[in-house]
């Protein structure tokens, strides 16, 4: 099989002794109708780990990612952030707690990029020179050159530069937790690449609670710290990188099958 460049994690496994930062519990959301679009979900999320959240469309991925935040609210169970049960959140105080990246970024296109990424500090009250300064920070921290980006709007900068801004932007305030919905999908193979190993440094640099979905095998072996494998709204599997290479539930082999597909 082929061998991935991986970057150095810190390790999340069974032996991990951090805190849980995110607890989920029996989760279910059922529809109208009587449909799970997620069942039975119970895990915990360690405080500093990247995980991957890997499934097919419609398997329930992006859903548990929502239920975090509470953009969907859960009809069973119970979700724990940081030591509080999210139904006891204030929903505002919830999100911005949370920083949200999406595939399409989600910039508003009338405001300047440097608008963009102070939004939320602007909103918490922080003073205009400290909102600057955190701007010019966090753009420099994922390489885009202040001076340069500020003042542009997001129909000046193309796909890959969009993204490094959305990235920003939720970082913006300090959050302790970083939910990311498919954010490199939408880019080129390069692009994506190019993104993917900035992500990386990012997330060892900044040891934030990342909970990041995608589709993609390679991006998930790359990027994660551990594999939560969705399949029809429940998690059939949740490993380390190397393990799940190694595991034989049979919706992990069809996701490491589809790497070694030829090119044609």
């Amino acid at each position: 099989m082929q061998q991935l460049d991986a970057p150095e994690h810190n390790y999340a496994g069974p032996e991990d002794t951090r805190a849980s930062c995110i607890v989920f519990r029996d989760v279910g959301l059922i529809v109208q109708g009587g449909r799970a679009i997620v069942d039975q979900l119970s895990f915990d999320i360690k405080k500093g780990e990247t995980l991957v959240l890997l499934g097919r469309s419609g398997s329930g991925k992006t859903t548990t990612l929502k239920l975090i935040n509470r953009l969907i609210d859960l009809t069973s169970g119970s979700i724990v952030v940081d030591g509080k049960s999210t139904a006891d959140w204030d929903q505002i105080r919830l999100r911005r707690h949370i920083g949200y990246v999406i595939q399409e970024t989600g910039l508003f296109p009338h405001f300047t990029i440097e608008r963009n990424v102070g939004l939320i500090p602007g909103l918490e009250g922080w003073p205009r020179e400290k909102v600057t300064s955190r701007v010019r920070e966090l753009l420099a921290l994922v390489g885009l050159e202040p001076d340069d980006f500020m003042s542009r709007y997001p129909a000046q900068l193309s796909g890959g530069q969009r993204q490094r801004v959305g990235v920003a932007r939720a970082l913006a305030a300090d959050p302790p937790i970083i939910l990311m919905d498919e954010p490199f999908g939408a880019l080129d193979p390069i692009t994506r690449a190019e993104l993917q190993r900035e992500f990386a440094r990012l997330a060892n640099q900044l040891n934030k609670t990342i909970v990041f979905v995608t589709h993609d095998v390679r991006e998930a072996l790359i990027l994660a710290t551990r594999i939560g494998l969705f399949k029809d709204g429940r998690l059939v599997e949740l490993a380390t990188p190397r393990d799940f290479r190694q595991s034989p539930e049979p919706e992990a082999q069809a996701f490491l099958d589809s790497l070694e597909e030829p090119v044609r």
